[in-house]
């Protein structure tokens, strides 16, 4: 059923230990679920705008969101675009690591 995934995804554990080098995350929750509590650095970008997101070149983007289905959505369509995006599995709802903003 995901072997589409296959290679295209990450855990919360995975990425938060990539934290350091500081890779492009993108947040595809809404707003008022971005500023309640997000990955420090991470970049807000609604799943229903991300038609219009453009990535750093030659760059991994690594897509979050709050369980894991708009950012599978997401990471469908950044590739049909080119991008070389990765899923964060389980989202912020396993998301273990720093936040910015409010609680979660």
């Amino acid at each position: 059923m995901f072997s589409f995934f296959k290679g295209n995804a990450t855990s919360t554990t995975e990425l938060q230990q990539k934290l350091a080098s500081k890779p492009e995350i993108l947040d595809v929750r809404e707003k008022t679920e971005f500023a309640a509590g997000h990955i420090p650095g991470a970049k807000n970008n609604p799943l229903g705008k991300i038609a219009s997101y453009k990535a750093k070149e030659n760059q991994p983007v690594y897509v979050i969101c709050q369980s894991g289905m708009r950012s599978r959505q997401a990471v469908k369509k950044l590739k049909a675009k080119g991008i070389d995006a990765i899923n964060v599995k389980c989202g912020m709802s396993a998301w273990r690591g720093e936040t910015r903003g409010g609680k979660l």
